[in-house]
């Protein structure tokens, strides 16, 4: 799997994830979801920054 892709389904995860976090924001639980997703956006974003190494 290219890294690109697996940047775009580690952010997408971390969307949703954040997306539920927010719906539920008014409990603990709600909170750390939204904090764990948005985790997984920027850990994503960077993975598809990030330069492949030389082959």
């Amino acid at each position: 799997m290219k890294s690109t892709t697996t940047g775009w389904i580690v952010t997408g995860l971390g969307a949703v994830v954040s997306g539920v976090g927010a719906t539920m924001r008014r409990s603990r639980f709600g909170t750390g979801l939204l904090g764990f997703g948005l985790a997984h956006m920027v850990l994503g974003i960077l993975d598809m920054v990030r330069p492949l190494p030389e082959k």
